[in-house]
C-alpha cells in the first residue's frame, strides 16, 4: 500500500468499526452516521491508500489481506488519538451501564466516581442484564457495566476485564397476600414447591437465570417458565401480577406496589457482582470508576462473605481475582 501524506483519523475509525462489525449497517449505527456516509469514508480511505480493504458481497463483508495488515496499525493510531484528547480534557462521556433503575450497587459506585472526577462526564445507561450489556461493551457502545462475570459465556469473557465489587445478598419479592410475606426473612427451604420467576427467556439476563438454577437445584424450587418480555416498571409489575409467582431478586431491589421484598436465609445466597469493561479501554474517567468501586466496596464491606453465605462453585475462583 502506498503511504499517503495524511490520513484523516475519521476515515480510520470508519475502517476499524466496519472491520470489527463486518457489517456496514451495524457499523453505521455504532458510529451514529448514515450508512451511505460510512461507505463513502471507507471508499475514500481505499483511494488514498491505493488498496482495497474489504471484499463486499450482497451477503457478507470480509477483510482483504491489505485490510488485515492495516487493522492493528489503525487501532493503535485511534488509541493514541483518544489518549491525546483525554489528556487535553476533551474526553467523550464514559458510558456506565447500571442494569436497571433502582439497583444501588452500580449507582453508588457511579456516584462516588463522579465525586472523584468532577471535571469528567460519566453517564448512566440501563441494559437490564450483563449478557446484553456485554455485547454493547465489545461493540464499543458501552464502556462499563455491573453483573455476574462468571455467568457470561467464555467467548464473551475473553474480550472483557472485571473487578469484583460485591457479594450482594439475594431476596425474594412476594405479593403482600403470599403466606411467606409476614416473615422478616424467608428460609430457602420454605420456597420448596414454589415456582419463582428468575428472568427465564430474557436474552439479556441468562446469567441471572443460571444463578437461580444453581441455587434452586436439589431444593424443590422451580424456575418459572418464560413470560412476555416486559419493558418498563409498570409492564413488569403487570406481568408479575398476572402470574402471582415470587420473583428472585437482591435485597436492594425496589419494592413494587402490593409486594414486599424479603431477604433469603439458611443459607444466605449471594449474587456475585463485578465491574466489567472492554479490554483495552482507555478513558480518564475509567480510573476514577475503578477507584470508586474499591472505595465503596471497602466502606460497605461488600466483599466480606457472611459465614455460610452461598455462591456457585463456578464463581468462587472468578471472584477471588482482585
Amino acid at each position: 500500500m502506498p503511504a499517503p501524506a495524511h490520513l484523516d483519523p475519521r476515515l480510520l475509525r470508519a475502517f476499524v468499526t466496519v472491520a470489527e462489525e463486518l457489517h456496514f449497517t451495524r457499523a453505521a449505527t455504532r458510529l451514529f452516521v448514515a450508512q451511505q456516509a460510512l461507505s463513502r469514508d471507507v471508499r475514500r480511505l481505499e483511494r488514498e491508500l491505493g488498496a482495497e480493504l474489504f471484499v463486499r458481497t450482497t451477503r457478507q463483508v470480509t477483510l482483504t489481506a491489505d485490510g488485515e495488515r492495516l487493522l492493528p496499525y489503525a487501532r493503535r493510531v485511534l488509541q493514541a488519538q483518544d489518549e491525546l484528547l483525554a489528556a487535553a480534557g476533551q474526553a467523550r462521556p464514559l458510558l456506565v451501564d447500571l442494569n436497571s433503575p433502582g439497583l444501588i450497587t452500580g449507582r453508588l459506585v457511579l456516584e462516588r466516581a463522579r465525586l472523584l472526577a468532577p471535571e469528567l462526564e460519566l453517564m448512566a445507561r440501563y441494559e437490564s442484564g450483563l449478557t446484553g450489556a456485554a455485547a454493547e461493551l465489545l461493540a464499543g457502545r458501552l464502556d462499563a457495566s455491573f453483573g455476574r462475570f462468571a455467568g457470561l459465556p467464555p467467548a464473551l469473557r475473553a474480550g472483557l476485564g472485571h473487578q469484583p465489587v460485591r457479594y450482594e445478598p439475594m431476596a425474594v419479592v412476594l405479593r403482600e397476600d403470599h403466606p411467606l410475606a409476614p416473615l422478616p426473612e424467608v428460609p430457602l427451604a420454605a420456597l420448596a414447591g414454589e415456582t419463582v420467576y428468575a428472568g427465564a427467556g430474557n436474552p439479556r439476563t441468562p446469567e441471572w437465570t443460571d444463578l437461580a438454577h444453581r441455587l434452586f437445584e436439589g431444593r424443590g424450587i422451580h424456575v418459572a417458565s418464560p413470560v412476555p418480555l416486559a419493558v418498563g416498571d409498570e409492564e413488569f409489575q403487570r406481568i408479575m401480577d398476572k402470574t402471582g409467582n415470587p420473583i428472585l431478586a437482591v435485597v436492594s431491589f425496589p419494592a413494587m406496589g402490593s409486594t414486599v421484598v424479603r431477604p433469603l436465609a439458611d443459607p444466605v445466597p449471594l449474587s456475585p457482582v463485578s465491574l466489567v469493561w472492554r479490554k483495552g479501554l482507555v478513558h480518564p474517567a475509567f480510573d476514577a470508576l475503578r477507584r470508586a468501586a474499591v472505595q465503596v466496596a471497602a466502606e460497605g464491606g461488600w466483599l466480606d462473605r457472611p459465614a455460610g453465605g452461598w455462591i456457585p462453585a463456578s464463581d468462587v475462583a472468578v471472584m477471588s481475582v482482585h
